[in-house]
């Protein structure tokens, strides 16, 4: 990680559960970290010290509106000199199912918070790296819900339906992101970390539900700081980095 010192790092979602200890532990690393959130003044509010804390700018920004993404990764460029690493953890999740008219709302919010989110910020990340030809790193917070489908069979709820849709197309969107930043000339890298069930507000509606072993936002964090930490050689891609609590293999 010491390449990436006073760096800066933009981490949407950054106001609670992974998207937190993301924040957190890159100001611990040395990291100029910009935490994007609907509510920044949560961000103030984190314990870290006074010198990880002066590595820290909240700063409100809904991902689903474009003109506003576009203002905040301006403000970065103007004032923190550009976007070195993006991390695309801005998530909501709605049960219920996709085939219910009621909850089109809901499954419009998921998709554009996970999907329109993802694509404004990495668009503009990815230019603000193309520009000053800094091979940058994207990495998207995906789940294993991205590659795998619950058999909602076995379960007497809806919960993984439009939140597996929308992980299904993150899990396309980083392959075609992988290809075209490639084709664009650059070497910027992008890794998709697919946690299994964490204990964060969204993982809490599952975690009374089933009977299986739960990560925390810190082991999630551990994974994106592996990613980042990587060589510029190595391409730490959506294979590599399914991670998931194994106490069950005891």
């Amino acid at each position: 990680m010491e390449r990436w010192r006073d760096r800066v790092a933009v981490v949407t979602g950054a106001s609670s559960g992974i998207g937190a200890a993301i924040l957190t532990d890159l100001a611990k690393a040395g990291v100029i970290v910009v935490g994007l959130s609907r509510h920044p003044d949560r961000i103030r509010s984190f314990d870290l010290t006074p010198e990880a804390q002066s590595r820290v700018h909240p700063v409100q920004c809904d991902v689903t509106v474009e003109e506003a993404v576009k203002d905040t990764f301006k403000w970065v460029e103007d004032n923190l000199g550009g976007t070195d690493i993006l991390v695309n953890c801005a998530g909501v999740f709605y049960q219920g199912r996709l085939i219910d008219e009621h909850l089109t709302p809901q499954i419009k919010e998921t998709f554009d918070v996970e999907i329109m989110g993802t694509l404004f910020c990495t668009r503009e990340a990815f230019q603000s790296m193309q520009r000053r030809n800094f091979d940058g790193h994207v990495v998207n917070i995906n789940s294993v819900d991205g590659h795998h489908v619950v058999n909602l069979l076995q379960f007497d709820t809806n919960f993984c339906t439009n939140y597996a849709a929308a992980k299904f197309a993150l899990t396309a969107m980083t392959e075609v992101y992988r290809q075209e930043f490639a084709n664009a000339g650059t070497k910027v890298k992008i890794s998709s970390v697919s946690p299994g069930l964490t204990n964060t507000t969204i993982g809490d509606h599952f975690i009374s539900m089933v009977d299986m072993p739960v990560l925390n936002p810190a082991d999630v964090s551990n994974a994106v700081l592996y990613c980042l930490g990587t060589p510029p050689h190595v391409q730490a891609n959506n294979q590599a980095t399914n991670i998931e609590n194994l106490e069950w293999r005891a």
